[in-house]
This record gives structure tokens, C-alpha cells and sequence, in this order.
């Protein structure tokens, strides 16, 4: 407690000397400097961290496109080689019922994977999309094969086609 009567001074504070504020300024210069640097280092992490997402919504997206004209390049081959080998092409064949369907279950199935993307992609971890594209991938690789072995098919009944219509022309 304060004597009494010293109410109303003032206290000095010693002052410090030249080299003392120095390293002060130099600590607190030090102090801000760190400050700063700890800033930068989580905005970078923040930075490649929204960078990876949007790169892996991106690749998502592409993947659905690209799987979604694979199965409808897919769809129109099948259709183009049943209208070839059909006696009547009004009336699709069983084998044609079976593949068609095939191909709108595959393009239910992206429907249902685009609708995920557009609702759960904004909040979904890193995690999940990486799974989401990775298995959107692996799928458009199964699928690659089969339209490769479909194109082959429809260039070799073409082949028959014309070597047909040329045998009928010759008789």
C-alpha cells in the first residue's frame, strides 16, 4: 500500500539505455517477423490445400463427360451394328433390348454420380473425392476395352457388308 501523502506523484520509470531498446526493437521486430511467417506458411497450406479440391472437382467433372459420351459412343455403335445385322431394323432384336439397357443403366448410374457431385462434392473431404474419382476412372478403364472390341466388331461387319453387297453385284 502507498505511504500516505505520495498520492498525486509520479513514479519514474528508469530509462533504458540506447542498447537495451535496441534489442527490444530487434526482439519485437523478430517477434512480428515469425508472426508473419507463420501467417504465409498457413495461407500457403490453405492455398494447396483449396487448389488439390478444385483440381480434384475439375478432374471429376471431366471424368463424367468423358465416361458420359464413351457410353453414348457405346450406345450408337451398338445401334449402328444391330440396324446392320438385323433382317428388319424397326424391330430391335433381344440382343439389342439387352445392350441398350446396359448402356441407360450405365448412364443412370453417372446420372446418380453427377447429382452426387452437385450436392455433396461442395462439402465432401479431400478423401471422398479422391475415392469418387478414382472409382469414376477405373470404371471409364473397364469400359475402354469393351468400345475398342465394339469398334473392331462393327469395322469387321462392315468389312462382311461390303464383300456381301459386292458378291450380290457380281451375280
Amino acid at each position: 500500500m502507498p505511504e500516505s501523502g505520495s498520492y498525486g506523484r509520479l513514479v519514474s520509470i528508469p530509462a533504458l539505455s540506447p542498447i537495451q531498446s535496441v534489442d527490444t526493437y530487434l526482439l519485437l521486430g523478430l517477434a512480428i517477423l515469425f508472426i508473419l511467417l507463420a501467417a504465409a506458411l498457413v495461407g500457403a497450406f490453405m492455398l494447396r490445400k483449396m487448389t488439390r479440391r478444385a483440381t480434384s472437382l475439375r478432374q471429376l467433372l471431366e471424368l463424367a463427360d468423358r465416361l458420359e459420351a464413351d457410353l453414348k459412343a457405346c450406345r450408337a455403335r451398338l445401334q449402328q451394328a444391330h440396324a446392320v445385322m438385323s433382317l428388319n431394323p424397326d424391330l430391335p432384336a433381344a440382343s439389342e433390348q439387352e445392350a441398350d439397357h446396359a448402356v441407360e443403366a450405365g448412364l443412370r448410374a453417372l446420372l446418380q454420380q453427377r447429382i452426387w457431385i452437385r450436392d455433396r462434392a461442395p462439402t465432401a473431404s479431400q478423401s471422398e473425392l479422391d475415392t469418387a474419382t478414382r472409382d469414376m476412372d477405373q470404371t471409364r478403364e473397364r469400359l475402354q476395352p469393351l468400345l475398342q472390341a465394339l469398334g473392331q466388331a462393327q469395322s469387321e461387319l462392315d468389312s462382311a457388308m461390303r464383300e456381301h453387297i459386292r458378291q450380290d453385284a457380281g451375280q
